[in-house]
């Protein structure tokens, strides 16, 4: 049994990657993945939104996100829109499965970029992605 995934990439665990196809909609537009979304949510006007959200890549997306006005309540709800995100993203039965499939396993999101509030770089870090994903698992499992 694993007990620890600290690297949301590759075929196995890809999937717990924003960055990983899995359209959503949330008021009224359909983002490819949740980091369309949660990048597209930064700007408060429905014309950005939608612009990021037909950006070709998470990437571009990403880029997009990091250039926007941010809405002045950002700090305050960035961790409940990655909530809201990943809410609908495991709400295809697929992906449930195998969010509940990694069992009890401490998730991570381990990266080389610094990003040290979602994740871990270099053995620091909040890892608020991994919180909400062990969050929402525990609250799928007990549906």
């Amino acid at each position: 049994m694993v007990t620890k995934i600290d690297k949301f990439d590759g075929t196995e665990y890809g999937f717990l990657s924003n960055f990983y196809s899995s359209p959503i909609q949330y008021e009224g537009i359909i983002y490819p993945t949740v980091e369309h979304m949660f990048q597209a949510l930064k700007a408060e006007d429905d014309g950005t939104r939608r612009k990021i959200a037909n950006a070709s890549t998470p990437g571009q997306a990403k880029r997009l996100g990091r250039s926007v006005a941010l809405r002045g309540d950002w700090e305050e709800v960035k961790v409940d829109v990655m909530r809201t995100a990943l809410k609908l993203k495991f709400s295809n039965p697929a992906l449930k499965a195998k969010l509940l499939a990694t069992g009890e396993a401490e998730l991570i999101e381990g990266n080389t970029w610094n990003d040290r509030f979602w994740g871990v770089c270099g053995g620091t870090g909040k890892n608020m992605l991994g919180t909400l994903l062990m969050e929402l698992r525990t609250n799928l499992a007990s549906e």
